[in-house]
């Protein structure tokens, strides 16, 4: 039996459903820690579990030799000198959405990574859950991959914004391209595969804030698939949709917005594919776990059984590639071709008032 992972949660905001998606899987993993600046709320999440240990220092963490997984859900701006620490002390790393800041940071990741020879775990949990690997389990049978439509229908008043380091390109460092669309477009690149061509249009349309809250967006994608974006926070309540279509089948979610592989989705056969065909495929898929339980099921697979299905390293580096390539093309008003590597003007970040 595979020996049960101990992790140190660090920040106790999206740590609590990290929390729960580890409570899911007993038999995997163990949370020990939960670090904070606010101990009142660590502990609050920790729901007086006593196997829970609480502190605000970060740092007596990484000389525990008996910590196995550091996950690291804080703002932004505090994601990669914290995992460049954690790396460092032997640590394998969970680390929140958006990764870093900039594809040289990202680079100096893994390139730390490496060295120490752990392993980087970006969060992208949309990825998991019966609608998803249902489409997977389809993929053979779908052929050519022709066009993806994405949604991204969300609404953010302005109490959102109320905590100082949102809408902010210091505290955020970028708005809904960056922030809130990331998933889904991560979910387009591990259906449809990696995006070649980028023409972004943003906005700041809904709210008093530094970063964008709307955008427009079209793919090329490697496989010469066509793609499309279309996000804004200022819905009228917050929905996603998805559709991709392949020669053979069409798969369309439903309207749930963060956790759409948990959705219903719809299957429907095309061309030389029948639909008992595809309604057998998917008839058969087991159980799998969801969102962010799914997430870790899949990081500890990879961990301990050379398990392919985890978020790795090179995942995080393509979804913020797409960043940088939207932003530059937002900027610069034309299409913008992968790969982005050093020596281009946005290598280094996007953000137009941060030089690190």
């Amino acid at each position: 039996m595979s020996k049960v992972l101990k992790v140190a949660i660090i920040g106790a905001g999206i740590g609590r459903e990290h929390l729960a998606g580890y409570r899911a899987l007993p038999d995997r993993f163990q949370v020990s820690d939960i670090c904070d600046i606010d101990e009142a709320r660590a502990r609050e999440i920790s729901g007086g579990d006593t196997a829970i240990s609480v502190t605000s220092d970060f740092d007596s963490l990484l000389i525990r030799e008996d910590i196995d997984l550091i996950d690291i859900c804080l703002p932004p701006h505090l994601h990669f000198d914290m995992s460049m620490k954690a790396l460092a002390a032997g640590k394998h790393v969970v680390c929140e959405k958006p990764l870093v800041n900039s594809l040289r940071e990202a680079d100096l990741l893994a390139a730390q990574a490496a060295k120490y020879g752990k392993m980087l775990f970006p969060v992208f949990q949309y990825r998991f859950g019966p609608a998803i690997s249902k489409l997977k389990a389809l993929i053979e049978l779908a052929g050519k991959p022709l066009v993806a439509s994405i949604e991204t229908h969300w609404n953010r008043e302005a109490d959102y914004y109320a905590n100082p380091w949102r809408g902010t390109w210091k505290g955020e460092r970028g708005g809904a391209i960056l922030g809130h669309a990331i998933h889904n477009h991560d979910l387009l690149c591990a259906i449809f595969g990696g995006v070649k061509k980028v023409n972004a249009f943003v906005d700041t349309r809904v709210n008093d804030i530094e970063v964008e809250d709307c955008a427009s967006i079209s793919f090329v994608m490697e496989s010469g698939a066509l793609a499309t974006s279309s996000i804004t926070l200022g819905a009228a309540k917050d929905t996603s949709r998805l559709r991709f279509v392949f020669e053979n089948l069409t798969a369309t979610s439903g309207t749930s917005p963060y956790n759409p592989a948990e959705d219903e989705w719809t299957f429907e056969a095309r061309g030389r594919v029948t639909q008992d065909q595809v309604d057998a495929i998917v008839s058969k898929v087991d159980f799998v776990h969801s969102g962010f339980a799914g997430f870790f099921e899949a990081l500890a697979d990879c961990l301990q059984n050379d398990g392919k299905n985890a978020v790795i390293i090179e995942d995080g580096i393509r979804s913020l590639e797409i960043v940088s390539m939207m932003y530059q093309s937002a900027r610069s008003c034309a299409i913008v071709q992968a790969p982005i590597t050093e020596g281009d003007a946005f290598y280094d970040g996007w953000a137009p008032t941060i030089t690190s």
